[in-house]
Formats: structure tokens, sequence, C-alpha cells
């Protein structure tokens, strides 16, 4: 009975223990197999050099590098259960009957090597790899059948009778345990036994940890802890030992020196220290997806990855920032803060919480907290303020003052914001309250407060109050759409005297928006435009010169000093803190902003409470924000940023980077750039992927990228974690990428080299042949210009002579038509030279009649009148004898070549003939030719029938056309 109630007793003290909550809980993110797209269960995680995540998963070898998950299959389909990395940054890996070693190739794609081939045939039948263990780059394999010893290319077996149920290493020496020996260690080729033990025989061992110089830390699934000190094995008794036993531990692996992180079955991970005293807890109630922890991981930034039977998951224990969440049911928004003799208060939107915590831990958020509400406090919390050692609650209602867990009320109406000592010494007197309706007095009697009644004069909602440092008569107070108020109370506090409005016109840089603070000993106006205090000589407000040119342009709306003199500030829903312990770049301090925070701050509400440098609390939408500030200035870190896989895309998407840079065979920080990727001109459209390993700072890091040689500058600061180029031209491009958490701390830039070919009808050859096509076009053209040139001088040539021929014929035309009015002059002269002989004749006849009629009469004397008119038909007659001359000088002219074509027709004309063809082409009349040629008719007629028969004409054929056509065949 007695062992049976310590049962008991024990189980319920452990489960008190595990069922403590802690004050702070960590960012936690889960990640399920739809996101990471693999199997859901997963079995170890480890991290390389470059800070990447490697999973073993049930679909094989799962990567994660900040943004980008990967899964590389092993060659049998099976799960990996373990996996190891070794100096040279191999990764190897043991699933079902295989393994090996997973390394990237030149072009940095992970590729599998597998190592079952070193193996004989018949000892290939290893079941499922368990454990992976690394020493000096020699590698141990554990599966149930046999431990496998991977050294110089080499595997050695070693089998035993009965099983291998576990392989761990600690102080660099590798452990294992079997049921017939117990514990043993390797040493120089073989297995020797270190701690024989029964226990170790009949309990499965689930690790092996360093615990103390001479001692290891044990693990068991079902037994709890033990330690090894000179090969005895002594139990290890802790607080959470029912936990243990209950839920089983899977796995555990050391955090640091003194903690130490459990993996149970059913109950999520437990942190606990040396002394099995819980630390820290995370299962389904803090955030978990899963409660069976199969790995558990502390990442190079101290923060814990946990391999989940159904997920993965990342607990951000080392960060400075933690989640307070005081209903967990509940989705509620904090206002106010303060610690009050070893109690935290919390008002909210739905009242008031409060949990007593562990005063020694330097870190409240590491305190064990269970929160409760406080009675009589349901509604809007504003403010909380500890006054003469009691706790003053502003509150929607009114104002109350807290004791043992219960509200009392001091008045009901109006609601009240917040509180103002009117003197600073303790006890105060009389306290001043910023109300719905104005000014407020409390009273302090000694021991308790009482309500002194509305100060009259003003009735305005004050919800920022401050008092004045030299007269504690002035209160200056503000309202963010009206201005900033100077309030002058009379002596009894009871009704103001005087009240002064300032606004834009009074040095503030903007009626609206101002916030009044007593910060550094001095009343500040926090405004849209930096930070102001008055100045009393010139009755203005001017800027503050304490912090320079630092917050100029920055819109403030909260503003708090911490016990340093730290002045933190809220801007735009973003956190930061001017810490004048860090000066910096000319100025007395420096500025930090806190990202992780960005928009969480409850807006036009905003509170920080500082109660010392390790304790900073901050108001938010969803619950409440921790700070560990001293952690955090230590914890900041320069990101770094890595790159993930490289595509081309076009008809066919390629991988051509695997997000490892190899040089000479090893992994390299940087590209080799003796070796720079060419892409063909067909492929000049390439995707990037980059991420940043700074896990913790998942949600705020921020890229910025610049492709040189294509890009001017960098782009913008974003949260986008790739980025595509398309038809890229040909040349060399580097693409470079940085990231940052905040302005300032920004990490190294990381940059990949490659090289777009120039398409084939741009390459060197082709601009040769280009360069030989255009030699051989110029010389067809210069041979073809020539060829034009002498065509077109031939055309020339033949267009002149046509013209010299046309001028020619224009010529002889001319002188045709010249002629041929020579030939009609003379024609016209012929015809009346042949009218004059006609005449002639005539006159012959007549004197021919005359001496007739002079014979008949006998009439001869010179001086008769026949005989006169007979000598002057003989003068005239002479005359016509030159013209007669004339006329046939100018008939053989005109007729030379009639006479001249007739005679080559006809040879047998005489030239008596010629001149009877003459007359006749003249159209005379047989006695008109008579005349001429002094015959007689007769002889005409007879003529005309020689002619007719030396022309051989035919009996019709007319004489005259005949000739006419001769003529005009020789004018032709």
């Amino acid at each position: 009975m007695y062992r049976f109630l310590l049962v008991i007793l024990c189980f319920l003290t452990g489960y008190h223990a595990s069922a403590q909550d802690l004050l702070g809980i960590p960012q936690i993110v889960n990640y399920n197999n739809e996101q990471y797209n693999g199997g859901i269960q997963n079995w170890e995680v480890k991290q390389d050099k470059n800070g990447i995540l490697y999973f073993g998963n049930n679909e094989g070898l799962l990567t994660f590098n900040g943004r980008y998950w990967n899964l590389y299959r092993l060659p049998n389909y099976t799960s990996v259960r373990s996996i190891g990395i070794d100096s040279k940054n191999r990764i190897y890996v043991g699933g079902q009957d295989e393994f090996g070693y997973y390394y990237p190739n030149e072009h940095g794609i992970l590729k599998y090597t597998s190592l079952l081939n070193l193996v004989p045939e018949n000892l290939r039948k290893l079941a499922d790899i368990w454990d992976i263990s690394i020493v000096n780059d020699e590698v141990f394999f554990r599966s149930v059948n046999a431990i496998l010893h991977y050294k110089d290319g080499v595997v050695k077996s070693y089998k035993i009778s009965t099983t291998w149920q576990f392989m761990g290493m600690a102080n660099n020496q590798v452990f294992s345990q079997n049921q017939l020996v117990g514990l043993m260690v390797f040493d120089h080729d073989l297995w020797k036994p270190f701690c024989t033990d029964t226990i170790l025989k009949r309990f499965v061992v689930t690790a092996v940890l360093p615990y103390a110089k001479d001692t290891l830390l044990v693990s068991t699934l079902k037994k709890g802890f033990f330690l090894i000190a000179n090969s005895k094995l002594i139990p290890l008794k802790t607080k959470l030992d029912p936990v243990f036993f209950n839920d089983r531990i899977y796995f555990a692996n050391r955090i640091n020196q003194n903690l130490y992180g459990v993996g149970t079955t059913s109950g999520g991970v437990y942190i606990m220290n040396k002394r099995g005293e819980l630390v820290q807890k995370y299962n389904y109630r803090e955030g978990l997806q899963n409660n069976n922890v199969r790995g558990i991981l502390l990442d190079r930034d101290k923060n814990m990855w946990l391999a989940l039977d159904d997920g993965i998951a990342y607990v951000a224990i080392n960060s400075a920032i933690k989640n307070i969440f005081p209903d967990r049911n509940k989705q509620i928004t904090s206002y106010a803060f303060r610690k009050f003799n070893q109690t935290v208060y919390i008002g909210t939107s739905n009242g008031l919480y409060t949990a007593k915590v562990n005063v020694a831990s330097p870190d409240l958020s590491y305190a064990t907290a269970n929160f409760e509400e406080v009675k009589n406090t349901k509604g809007q919390v504003w403010g909380l303020d500890e006054i003469n050692n009691q706790l003053l609650m502003a509150h929607e209602d009114g104002t109350s003052v807290i004791q043992n867990n219960t509200a009392r009320s001091l008045y009901n109406l109006p609601g009240t914001w917040m509180y103002q000592t009117v003197d600073n010494v303790y006890p105060s007197s009389e306290v001043i309250a910023g109300t719905y309706w104005g000014l407020q007095r409390l009273v302090y009697n000694g021991s308790t407060f009482t309500n002194g009644g509305k100060i009259e004069g003003l009735r305005e909602t004050l919800r920022f109050i401050v008092a004045d440092n030299n007269n504690p008569d002035h209160i200056w107070a503000s309202h963010p759409y009206h201005g900033v108020y100077k309030i002058e109370l009379k002596p009894d506090h009871k009704s103001i005297l005087r009240t002064t409005m300032f606004t834009d016109k009074d040095g503030l840089p903007s009626k609206l928006y101002n916030y009044v603070y007593h910060v550094k000993n001095r009343v500040l106006i926090a405004t849209v435009d930096g930070v102001y205090e008055y100045d009393a000589v010139k009755r203005k407000f001017i800027r503050l010169k304490l912090l320079g040119n630092a917050l100029n342009g920055v819109s403030i709306q909260y503003m708090k000093e911490d016990n340093d003199g730290n002045i933190w500030f809220v801007s735009n829903k973003k956190v930061g803190v001017i810490d004048f312990r860090k000066p910096a770049g000319g100025n007395a301090f420096t500025i930090f902003y806190l990202p992780e925070l960005d928009g969480k701050a409850v807006g036009g509400f905003e509170s920080i409470y500082a109660l010392d440098s390790r304790n900073i609390f901050i108001g938010a939408n969803k619950g409440a924000y921790h700070i560990n500030y001293d952690k955090y200035i230590e914890n900041i870190t320069k990101p770094n940023v890595v790159l993930g896989m490289i595509k081309l895309f076009g008809k066919k998407d390629s991988v051509v980077f695997g997000g490892y840079f190899v040089k000479n065979g090893a992994v390299a920080g940087k590209q080799d750039e003796r070796n720079l990727p060419e892409y063909v001109n067909s492929l000049n459209s390439i995707h990037f992927e980059y991420a940043s390993t700074l896990f913790e700072h998942d949600r705020n890091i921020k890229f910025s990228y610049q492709l040189v040689g294509f890009d001017r500058d960098w782009s913008e600061w974003g949260v986008k974690s790739e980025k595509d180029y398309t038809n890229l031209p040909a040349g060399k491009y580097t693409f470079n990428v940085r990231a940052r958490t905040d302005v300032g701390n920004e990490s190294a830039v990381v940059g990949y080299t490659f090289v777009v070919l120039p398409a084939w009808y741009n390459t060197i050859w082709m601009k040769m042949v280009y360069l030989i096509l255009v030699v051989l076009l110029i010389r067809l053209i210069i041979r073809w210009q020539k060829q034009k040139h002498i065509k077109e001088q031939e055309r020339m040539s033949y267009l002149h002579q046509l013209e010299l021929d046309r001028n020619e014929k224009e010529i002889v035309r001319l002188q045709n038509e010249k002629l041929e009015a020579d030939v009609n002059y003379k024609n016209k002269e012929l015809s009346t030279m042949t009218m004059h002989l006609v005449q002639r004749g005539k006159v012959l006849a007549k004197i021919k009649e005359v001496i007739s009629t002079v014979i008949k009469n006998h009439d001869i004397s010179e001086s008769s009148p026949s005989f006169r008119h007979l000598i002057r038909l003989i003068r005239d007659v002479e005359k016509k004898d030159q013209e007669l001359d004339h006329l046939s000088v100018h008939f053989n002219h005109v007729n030379t070549e009639f006479f001249n074509k007739l005679k080559d027709l006809y040879p047998d004309l005489s030239q008596n003939d010629l001149k009877f063809c003459a007359y006749l082409s003249m159209n005379l009349s047989s006695k008109e030719m008579a005349q001429l040629m002094n015959v007689t008719i007769k002889a005409i007629e007879v003529g005309r029938y020689r002619l007719r028969k030396k022309l051989q004409l035919k009996p019709e054929t007319n004489l005259y056309e005949f000739l006419i056509e001769i003529a005009r065949q020789k004018n032709a």
C-alpha cells in the first residue's frame, strides 16, 4: 500500500511539473506533409555547414533551405531512418536494405551513391538502418542485424548472435547496445564492453550524451535517465520521471552545457537541466502539431528542430522574443502590464489576468505561470500602475485597486485611461487620472486611495497626461485630433484655472496625432515628424536636440523610457529602441528596430512595460510579447543567403544548379570562376530560387537582387525569394542576391555567373560565314555593278548612237526639206521658165505671122510699124534664149537624180529620152513639149511611143503616173 501511494505521489508530482505552463512561448512553426510534399513521418534531422536542413522522411531525404523543400528518393524508394553528415558535407543516409550518401555533382545537384555493393551479397539483407554515427569521417551504420563500419572506401560488418538495439556517439566515441553485453564502445576496430549493468541488458537505450568530465548521461525508452561513471550505472532521479515513464523517451540530445532536450513518444519535447528540473516544455498545448518526437536538432542559431511522427516543427527556443497568452482559449488583446509582489499582471480586452512567477529566473519568460482572471475586472483594462505600493487599474468602468486577486472599485464612472502622480516623493498624496471626461483626483490617506472627485473645467477625453517637472499645478495632456493642452490647476486641484491649447501654430508639425510623454526627465511630444519639447522662453515647441536628426520625418505614436535610459518607441506599428548604451555614427545612441514585431503592436493603444533589460512587455493584438533585450542584442547576427535551384525553362524545364557550389570536387562557399556554365541560346530564360537559413527571421527577412549585365541597379527589398529572367540576349551574366533583417544588417552577396551562348546564327563560325558571304556579296555586287555599268554604257552608247542617228536623220530630213524646198523653188522657177518658153513659142508664132504679113504686104521698111514690132519680138526671143540656157542648166540640176534613177532602171534611154521623161513628169502637154523641144507635135507623139516601148510599159499603164512613181522613189 505504501509503495502504491508513493507511486501515485510521484505521478502527481510529475504531472504537476509537466502541467506547468511557461510564461513565454517562443515562436513555433509547424510544417505538414502538404507543405513539404513528402511522407507524414520524419525520423531524423541534421544540418550541414551551409545551414541547410536534412530530414529522414518516409519517402526519402527531405531538404529545407528556409524557403524551399526538396525530396530525394532512395533507389528502392524506402524510408530514410537515419542521417549523418561528415566534414566533407557528405550526407549519409540509412534506409531499408539500403545505405549510402548524397553529394552534389559538378552542377551542385545532390546525387546518391550507394554503398550496398561494398557489402557481400549474402549480408545485404539489412532491414532498416536506424542509426548513423560519424567519428573522424569514419561512418557507422546500425541495423538490428549488423553494424557496418565504412572507412577508406571499405565496409566492415559486425554481426552478433542477438540484435544491436542502439548506437550513438558521445565524447567523440561510438557506443552501442546489445542484449547480451549491455553498453559497448568501439575501440581500435573492436566493440568492447563499456557498462554491463543488467538494466542495460533489459531496457532499450535511446541516447548516450556527455554529462560531466568522466560521466555520461544515458536515456532509456521506459526506465528514464541514468548516469555512467567508471562503468557503473547510477539512476538519475528527476521530477519528470513519471512523465518519462508514461510517455517514453524516444530520443534525447544535448542543448548546451547544462540543458538536454528529451523527445517523448506522446508527451512532446521537454528541456531539463542536469538536475532533472523542467526548464521548458513544448507539446500540443504549446503549439506543436504532434506530441510524438522522433528527432531533435539544435541548429547553428541554437534553435530547435523536431522530427515528428506527423510533420516537422521549428521551436525558436533561443529567440529573445516570446509570446504570452494569458488566456489560451480566447484571442484577447493586451493593453497594460505590471509586475507586482512576485506576480505578473496583464490588462487585456477581456479583463485583468494574473500569474505568480519564479523571481529567481532573470528572464521571466522561462518562469512557470498559470494565468487566472482577477475578479471584478471584466471589460477593457487600459492601464496598470503601482503607486504607494498599491496596484491601480485603469478600466473602462473606472478605477479599481487590486487586492488579493480581486478588484476593489474606487469609482465606476467615468472610464479611466491612466494615472499621473503630482509629486515624485513617496508616498504620493495625490494622483491625477486621465479619464473619458477629463481629469479625476485620487487621494491617498496613508493606507488607501479614495475618490477625490472630478477636476472641473475641461470635459475632454484625456488618454495622455504628464505632470510638469517644475510645477505640480501644471498638467500636460494631449488629444490626437485636437492638439496639446497645458492645464493649470487651482491650488486645491479641484478645478482648472486655465487651459492653453498648442497646435501647429505653436511649433508643432501638425495639429493632429500629437502624444505627450515624460521621457528623459522632459515633457516630450511624439508627432508625425519626430519628437518635440516645449521651450518656455520662446513659448513654443521645438525639435528635441537630444536625438539630433535621427527621427526627423518619422511618425511616432508611443514612447517609453526603460531603467537604462533607453527610449522605446512605436512608429506605425513598428517597434524600435533608441539605445543610449551603444553610441555610434557620431550619435550618443544607436536605433534598433525589432522587425519580428512589425504590425503586431496595437494600433492606437500601444503599450510597452520595461521591467528591466531582460523583461520588456509589449501589448499585441493577439496576447502579448516578452522581450529579453540583452539577449536580443546578443543574438543579432548578419543573415546569410543561399542559392536554391536554378532552372532553365523553355519547351522543357531543366535544373542546371542544385544549390551547392562545388570546386575541385569539394563543396565550396562560392562558385568556381574557372568553370562557368554555358547555356544554349534557345534556353535563355532562367529561374532563380534563393533563401536564408536564418530561420528565426523567416517572416521578416527581405531580399534584393541584381543580374549584372542586364539590371542597372539592385532591386527594391522584398520578401519574394525567386526571380525569373526571360529571353536574355547572348552574353556573360552574374546573378547577385543579398538578404537583410533590418536596415544596416545585411548579408554578404552571393553570386552565380553564367554565360548565354549566341544563337547558332550568331556564333563566331556563323559570323565568319556571314563575313565570307558579305565579301562574296560585295564582290557580286561590284561585279554586277560593273556589268550594269557596262550595260549602261552600252545602253548610253546605243542611246547616244540613236540620238546621233536621230539627229543625223533630222539633219537629213532638214536637208531634204531644204532640198525639197529648193527643188520646189527651182521647180517653180522651172515652171515659170517653162511658161516663158511656151510664151516664147507663142512669140515666135507671132513673129511668123508678122513676117508672113510683111511678106504679104511687102512692108519691109525699118520705120514701118510691123518691122519695129518684129524687132521687138526678136529681142524678146533673145532674152528668152538666155533664160532657156539658164532653164536647161537648172533642169539638168534638178532632175539629176531622176535621170540617174531612170538610167539605172533603163540603161537604154538616151539623153533626149531622159529630157523627154522630165518634161512628161512636169505634166506638159504635147504642144508645150513641142514648143520647148522645137519640134512638131507629131514628133512628140512619136517620141511618146518610143519611150513607152523602151520603158516596156503596157498599154493600160499611164506614162505620167509611171514617171511620177519613179520620182517619188527618188525622193524617198
